[in-house]
């Protein structure tokens, strides 16, 4: 009788024993299925990445930089451009300064209170700044007699007054036409904590809202000239102004587009409207310049010498491309504490091509020392590299 009831008290210590791990065990998996996250992951195929490999064989041709201080706590010269001495570029603090290119002398010229992204000037002297919180602003006059006009805050596309959620990159073409990039209409920084995290989540999602978009300067209306971008970054323009160099950021390619041939691309109604970008291509007015690079493509700046640089901001993820074909993985991804997200380690990478998408210089610092570069801009014999996350601006001496 004594040995059934200790069988009994062994079964049911067992069973509080099991109880007891399986309970936050079924509650684990029950948050990582289930748990509301903002995402909607689409399945896609990934290339599969090369590696450092080709053009892109390891080296250290950006480690040791330079450095211009931005000053204390100032961070993140995601986007710089030169004019007569001068670089401009803006800070996450919603900062626009410049500072001469042989960095003694450093000014803030404004505050857009969001986070200006990329920048250009017009023919008139004007800075255009395409804001990731503010849309697109126009600033005439300097110092305290500044104006800071926003010129672009909502689109009719694709429904009436759609906002304006991603302004990324911002280039004034040839004509005078300015082009903008806004990378997701899905995810803007002001609602999901910052560009970096609104980035994040719209690569892992791949649900490819972005828009390019254009603006005649002086009527200030707008129209997006092509649809379906996977988080479209920067703007370059070939040298004869024909071609239009997008960087796709999400799936690892510069796209080179028609502008000619784009204005009459049909879409799928047979009209002439806003054409996706595989409408774009299977109609000749878009094509994939270059393609499966290893790492993140963002900014675009024509150099000299007919060179165009690209930044990249991350190496790929293994990770991540091998859950592209699997939302649920990357749905789960996104479930764990961001400590946890697959986030490729910083690693400096920048790279030049010519208008017919050879690559023509590789720079890599694999210390990632100076983090996320985005692009270089060439003035005064120097190289100043680009950064999402720096507290300066690095620089180099141009080479041959």
């Amino acid at each position: 009788m004594s040995s059934h009831r200790s069988t009994s008290s062994r079964q049911r210590g067992r069973m509080a024993w099991l109880a007891s791990w399986a309970t936050p065990l079924v509650a684990a998996a029950a948050y990582l299925m289930f748990w509301p996250i903002p995402v909607s992951p689409v399945a896609w195929e990934a290339p599969q990445d090369p590696g450092y490999s080709g053009a892109h064989q390891v080296n250290e041709r950006l480690k040791g930089l330079q450095h211009i201080p931005l000053g204390e706590g100032q961070v993140g010269p995601e986007h710089i451009v030169a004019r007569q001495g001068w670089l401009y570029t803006g800070l996450a603090n919603g900062d626009v300064v410049r500072v001469d290119t042989s960095g003694q002398r450093r000014e803030t010229l404004l505050n857009t209170g969001g986070r200006p992204l990329g920048l250009d000037i017009d023919a008139q002297g004007r800075l255009l700044i395409a804001d990731g919180f503010k849309g697109l602003l126009r600033v005439s006059g300097a110092g305290a007699q500044a104006k800071v006009e926003p010129i672009l805050t909502k689109i009719s596309h694709p429904v009436p007054d759609d906002p304006i959620r991603y302004a990324d990159a911002v280039k004034v073409g040839p004509d005078g036409t300015i082009w903008l990039t806004d990378a997701s209409r899905r995810f803007g920084p002001q609602a999901s904590g910052g560009t970096f995290e609104a980035s994040v989540l719209d690569i892992l999602e791949h649900s490819c809202t972005g828009r390019l978009i254009a603006q005649d300067p002086e009527t200030l209306q707008a129209r997006v000239a092509l649809s379906g971008l996977c988080f479209p970054n920067g703007i370059a323009f070939s040298a004869d102004g024909k071609q239009l160099f997008l960087s796709e950021t999400a799936t690892y390619r510069v796209l080179a587009i028609d502008l000619p041939k784009l204005s009459l691309v049909r879409t799928f109604d047979g009209h002439v409207g806003v054409p996706t970008i595989q409408q774009a291509m299977q109609q000749g007015a878009a094509k994939v310049l270059i393609d499966n690079l290893p790492g993140y493509p963002d900014n675009l700046m024509r150099g000299e010498g007919g060179r165009i640089w690209v930044g990249l901001t991350k190496p790929r993820s293994p990770v991540i491309d091998a859950a592209a074909a699997h939302p649920i993985l990357r749905s789960i991804t996104l479930r764990l504490p961001r400590a946890l997200w697959p986030v490729p380690k910083a690693y400096g990478h920048v790279i030049a091509f010519d208008d017919t998408g050879r690559i023509v210089a590789d720079l890599q610092d694999p210390s990632g020392a100076y983090p996320e570069t985005t692009a270089i801009t060439e003035a005064d014999g120097k190289w100043f590299v680009q950064s999402l996350h720096a507290h300066e601006i690095g620089w180099m001496p141009a080479q041959p």
